[in-house]
């Protein structure tokens, strides 16, 4: 009798489907076994709104529908964007002894903030505990986030405090995306009074909050937003851990305050948080960034003096500064002692070293290079094919480049642009303008789309070649064509 008295209660709340469309007539003869065994084959068939209006008929008439059968319901009308059915049909299982798991609340959840129903979602998380399933950091999360989407701001801070105040476990995650989220709306400021209020509450945050917070403001440049989440970190006793060093230093070298950063650097060294491995590179990496290498090498010696071995990023970043700086011979040098130290080289290393040399036209070395990487088993990439070809065409070495390319083709990489205007223009120079016209049909089966640069080249070339009627005809057509502009003249 109080089982009645509940679904009573219950069909009032929360009003059945239509049933204009669906008979209940032989289904209210069924016994339970039978009824769940349509269920089933509604569900294997897709039918999921006939399986709910049956489900809706069984609770009616004190059976208990089969809750695995609910769940698999459920889940199919979120994805099917029948949020509300899916809703009807989770409450029916709970009325029915049924407990839905944190998976499906998760997912009803977040189906119902996509659709915006915050009141909806708000009364199914208030009903989660008491079916025996209670909310965890996604649930929270998810209703947060929804909240803050929908401008939401205050009802989102007061949501996650009343919480906490009902007995809610103070989720560190769940805290950090508040307090986050706050920061990026509404401010700095308001942000640490969120804190302060969550710590009456019984939430004491911790130095990870403060790290994400400051690594948030330093990416989008709010160094004054930084300073402060600082000193409120300090303020509330907490000691920066070295993740929260890095940051700063991350922060203070995007800056370029070197002197800063060597400060922040012997403080670090001055305290239980000493530099590491990614600490000297991110000052080594800026530093190099910056054109500064000389500093950068005394930190690398500092960085071997204190027994901390520097890693490949490290070499990668000081080959990209040596090459950039004109110092290739010197990166190639560097990277065979590298080989002798058993340093395991990845294809950036070789990569960068292989793109200095092309650039500077020494493809003996580049070349020889290149088969040092592939009896490695470093398979060359379409960066380090683009950079070959480059150089190849600057030496005049356009057969080569041709095969260079060709190879990069067979082996499905996609050449830029700027590798086939290098070749077609090589070849043009050297009069081979059949060969430069194949390499077009080949460039436009690869959709690739010529430019004016690719067009200029190849006039040229037919122009060089004494046909300079074709040359001018062919001209006139590609601005009939609209591929160039009248004020191109390449012949």
């Amino acid at each position: 009798m109080a089982t009645h008295q509940k679904l009573a209660d219950f069909d009032r709340k929360n009003p059945p489907f239509p049933r204009s469309s669906f008979s209940e007539g032989p289904y209210n003869e069924n016994n339970q076994d039978s009824n769940n065994a349509i269920i089933q084959s509604f569900c294997r068939h897709g039918r999921l709104v006939e399986a709910s209006n049956l489900i809706e008929i069984m609770t009616r008439i004190s059976q208990i529908p089969d809750f695995h059968s609910c769940i698999s319901i459920i889940r199919g009308l979120i994805k099917g964007e029948r949020v509300d059915k899916a809703v009807r049909v989770l409450r029916l299982m709970v009325m029915s002894g049924g407990v839905p798991d944190i998976i499906t609340y998760n997912m009803l959840i977040s189906g119902l903030c996509r659709k915006g129903q915050l009141k909806t979602t708000i009364s199914i998380l208030d009903d989660m505990s008491a079916s025996g399933c209670a909310p965890d950091v996604i649930t929270y999360n998810t209703i947060i986030r929804s909240m803050f989407l929908r401008g939401k701001f205050n009802q989102a801070i007061t949501f996650w405090l009343n919480q906490l105040r009902n007995g809610c476990p103070p989720y560190v995650i769940t805290s950090t995306v508040l307090v986050e989220l706050v920061w990026k709306h509404c401010g700095i400021e308001q942000a640490m009074e969120v804190l302060d209020e969550m710590e009456i509450k019984g939430c004491y945050v911790d130095v990870v909050l403060y790290n994400s917070l400051i690594s948030s403001a330093c990416k989008v440049g709010k160094f004054e937003d930084v300073r402060m989440a600082l000193y409120d970190l300090l303020s509330r006793g907490l000691e920066p851990n070295v993740i929260t060093f890095n940051t700063l230093l991350h922060c203070i070298c995007i800056l370029g305050r070197w002197q800063e950063a060597e400060e922040l650097f012997s403080i670090m060294d001055q305290t239980s948080n000493t530099p590491t491995m990614v600490t000297y590179n991110i000052l080594i990496n800026s530093l190099c960034k910056s054109g500064l290498l000389d500093r950068a090498i005394d930190f690398l010696a500092q960085m071997v003096s204190q027994g901390c071995s520097p890693d490949i990023i490290t070499y990668n970043t000081f080959l990209g500064a040596m090459c950039k700086e004109g110092m290739v011979d010197e990166a190639f040098d560097v990277l065979h002692v590298l080989k002798t130290k058993d340093v395991s080289l990845v294809q950036v290393t070789y990569n960068t070293v292989i793109d200095g040399l092309a650039k500077k036209g020494d493809m003996g070395k580049a070349l020889g290079l290149l088969g040092e990487m592939i009896r490695a088993k470093i398979e060359p990439d379409e960066i380090t094919y683009t950079s070959l070809i480059g150089g190849l065409c600057r030496t005049d070495m356009v057969e080569e480049a041709v095969k260079m390319l060709m190879e990069m083709v067979r082996k499905r990489f996609r050449p830029q642009i700027s590798s086939y205007n290098s070749v077609i223009k090589g070849l043009c120079i050297g009069n081979k303008v059949d060969v430069a016209i194949d390499i077009l049909d080949m460039m436009v089966s690869m959709r690739c789309r010529p430019n004016e640069a690719t067009y200029g080249a190849l006039i040229r070339g037919v122009a060089s070649a004494g046909k300079t009627e074709e040359a001018i005809e062919l001209h006139k057509k590609l601005i009939e064509r609209k591929v160039l502009r009248k004020d191109v003249r390449e012949y």
